[in-house]
């Protein structure tokens, strides 16, 4: 049987690894840290400075009462190539 178009996109979803960087909840949770998920090859490829930006756009923003935040100019493409990786 033919995966459909949704079932392959969650395959390769699943391959990714998406996560946070320290492992815990981003956003639910008495103990949330506001992060951002991202596939783990690209947490490896941001630098300590790059992920500090990107996690303080998504806080500022959780702050302000918003979900959905862009990523960092940076952080985008390097999120965009772990992506790209797995399709």
């Amino acid at each position: 049987m033919t995966k459909t178009k949704q079932q392959k996109s969650l395959t390769a979803w699943t391959k990714q690894k998406w996560r946070t960087k320290s492992g815990k909840n981003s956003v639910q949770g008495s103990k949330a840290t506001g992060e951002r998920y991202m596939p783990a090859s690209a947490i490896k490829s941001l630098t300590s400075a790059e992920h500090k930006a990107t996690t303080k756009k998504k806080r500022d923003a959780l702050k302000k009462g918003k979900q959905f935040v862009a990523n960092t100019k940076s952080a985008k493409a390097k999120i965009k190539r772990a992506r790209s990786a797995y399709t």
